[in-house]
């Protein structure tokens, strides 16, 4: 375990902008109160909501600090804290926010233990983007063998670990993405059809692969400039899962457009209503790691940044330059 120190780095922002706003200071080692651990950070998951929450999207108080996700060992805990002890390995992706530091205060209750065999930084790059992704596939819509499903931004993240999750499940997998390369990565992890979105109709394209049937589910993570493609592509009785805005927030959606669209379903999930128990939130990452130890899904870390370049980090998460997870190495 590395030594303790009395000062850790950390990244803050004393209000909402451009990556600018992101500063790397030296702050005072964080104390766990009753029920907390304190975890010294392996590596940190960058995350789109991380950009939503830095821009107010998802509003923050100011000034704050940023990011949910990350992994390492627990240094020490607070008073009262059975669930771990020193030297354990553990992985947490649902806040509170500031996790951009060396080292960071957690719940007890919001922490996972990850597996001997694990990688700490697999869990930091997996543990938001995995969950998000068993939401999605087993309980916000139950995806079934045979079922063909459309899946936005296939080369990023939560796509990349998302189709081979649902290939592992028995579905045909559609995806879009934004060019040749990504297209290559996404047909190698899960995806059995790939749609360049720059240069063809999505809608159009999703009917020919389903004998104009359209598909069961899509999951959108883009937002404001796939809303209408996605709705357009769906099978009668087919749902919309809108749980990003990479591109914009979506736009609204009249109830009389789902029963034009054939009876439609949609929905708008947060990770964070389906883990909101420590006993969902163990359930959610053991289903996680199962896949991901069992070889069902690989977890591909695209690119690592140091914690001090954040912003850069961020300015190529929004600029689409990223594949797979991003992690910053404290």
């Amino acid at each position: 375990m590395p030594p303790t120190d009395s000062r850790i780095r950390a990244v803050r922002l004393d209000g909402p902008g451009g990556p600018e706003v992101l500063r790397l200071v030296e702050t005072g080692q964080p104390e766990p109160g009753p029920g907390e651990i304190r975890v010294r950070h392996a590596a940190i998951g960058l995350n789109f909501i991380d950009v939503y929450q830095r821009t107010g999207l998802y509003p923050l108080a100011w000034p704050s600090g940023l990011g949910l996700e990350a992994a390492g060992v627990v240094e020490t805990t607070g008073p009262g804290v059975r669930r771990f002890r020193p030297g354990d390995r553990v992985a947490y992706a649902n806040g509170p926010v500031g996790a951009y530091a060396e080292a960071h205060i957690v719940r007890e209750g919001r922490a996972v233990r990850v597996p001997d065999d694990l990688p700490l930084e697999t869990a930091a790059g997996a543990l938001l983007k995995g969950m998000t992704a068993e939401m999605l596939l087993r309980r916000v819509f139950h995806v079934k063998p045979g079922q063909t499903i459309l899946l936005h931004a296939a080369a990023g993240g939560v796509g990349l670990l998302l189709a081979q999750w649902a290939r592992a499940l028995g579905a045909r997998v559609i995806g879009t993405v934004g060019d040749a390369v990504k297209a290559e990565l996404a047909l190698a992890r899960g995806c059995d059809h790939v749609i360049l979105y720059g240069e063809e109709d999505v809608a159009e394209r999703v009917r020919a692969l389903t004998d104009g049937d359209g598909v069961a589910v899509v999951y959108d993570s883009v937002g404001a400039a796939t809303a209408e493609a996605s709705l357009d592509s769906l099978a009668r009785r087919g749902m919309y899962v809108s749980f990003g805005n990479a591109s914009g927030p979506a736009p609204a959606v009249a109830p009389l457009r789902l029963s034009r669209g054939g009876s439609l379903f949609m929905t708008r999930p947060t990770l964070f209503d389906y883990v909101a128990t420590t006993d969902e939130l163990d359930a959610a990452a053991a289903a996680l790691f199962r896949v991901i130890r069992d070889g069902s899904v690989q977890v591909r870390i695209g690119q690592t940044f140091p914690l001090a370049e954040a912003a850069e980090a961020h300015r190529a998460l929004e600029a689409r330059r990223t594949t797979g997870s991003t992690l910053l190495i404290p």
